[in-house]
């Protein structure tokens, strides 16, 4: 009887993982997609490379490959990374290889088109 209780137990826990997974996920590219358009709306370069820094931060998470810790991570606390929560890895990377396209960009109207892109690819 105990080792069916415990069974029991672990299959429950492992459920509700599975919920908070989806629902830090969903968080993060909430937040992701919200700053891909503050990137995409702002009127300098410097702002457009820290929104999409941000972007970046919320979708790979601090452990993830292209984290930048001094650009801040508005999704501190909601989870580990979109992609590490359970996200369509596919489709995140190729947001956050679009994100990158913007930070390495020095013309505003090119950063500003791969935030727009990168917001339009979170709400598909």
């Amino acid at each position: 009887m105990k080792r069916h209780l415990i069974v029991g137990a672990v299959a429950g826990l492992a459920a509700t993982w599975a919920v908070v997974a989806s629902a830090d996920e969903a968080a993060e590219v909430t937040t992701a997609g919200q700053h891909a358009g503050m990137a995409a709306g702002s009127a300098d370069i410097k702002m457009v490379h820290t929104h999409l820094h941000h972007v970046v931060n919320c979708l790979v998470g601090p452990s993830g490959a292209g984290f930048d810790k001094a650009a801040g991570n508005p999704c501190e606390g909601k989870g580990n990374g979109a992609i590490a929560d359970g996200g369509d890895k596919t489709k995140l990377e190729a947001v956050v290889a679009k994100a990158e396209d913007g930070i390495k960009s020095d013309d505003l109207a090119t950063a500003k088109k791969d935030a727009s892109d990168a917001q339009a690819m979170l709400t598909k």
